[in-house]
């Protein structure tokens, strides 16, 4: 099964892989970064937003560059107040190549008040810096989650629960769409 993913980033990739291979066998993934025409931090519907275009532009990327795939995948991570109060999550959006489109969540944690409004006003990366200090491995691969869990949830972790989440239209068939 060929994959292509809407990033570079390795955890993301690896978090992707990771919920295909529970479902599927031989899966192949390329991560291929394209916009999400979002602003830099998402916040609300545009963190759903943001997965759903990584997923239009990488189609037209492939498209362009005639590259086939059977999937693509979008993730977002975003600031929403969907309960009254912050909290960072992550929405994963999956499309076929004939473009039913399936899309979930991960888990999502709390953003301390005082860090609320520096998150709005940057970004989640920049609010983390501040607070635990600047860690190149926590941008790339393993996330700040890592850090604030005490190494028990990694950013590979919340992207693998957000495909599993997003792939419940596909492993179940009809009868969940």
């Amino acid at each position: 099964m060929k994959v292509l993913i809407a990033t570079k980033n390795q955890g993301k990739i690896e978090g992707a892989k990771r919920a295909l291979e529970n479902y599927f066998n031989n899966v192949e993934i390329e991560g291929i970064p394209v916009n999400s025409d979002v602003p830099d931090q998402p916040v609300n519907k545009e963190i759903y937003i943001g997965a759903k275009n990584r997923v239009k532009n990488l189609k037209e990327y492939a498209k362009n560059n005639n590259i086939a795939a059977d999937l693509f995948l979008g993730i977002e991570s975003g600031i929403n107040d969907l309960l009254g109060r912050w909290m960072i999550t992550n929405i994963a959006v999956i499309e076929d190549n004939k473009g039913f489109e399936s899309y979930g969540a991960s888990p999502s944690f709390p953003v301390p008040d005082n860090l609320v409004q520096k998150v709005l006003d940057t970004n989640l990366s920049e609010a983390m810096d501040t607070v635990l200090g600047e860690d190149k491995e926590r941008h790339n691969h393993s996330g700040g989650i890592q850090l604030l869990t005490h190494n028990k949830i990694s950013r590979i972790d919340l992207t693998e629960d957000a495909f599993i989440m997003a792939l419940t239209k596909y492993i179940n068939g009809e009868k969940w769409r």
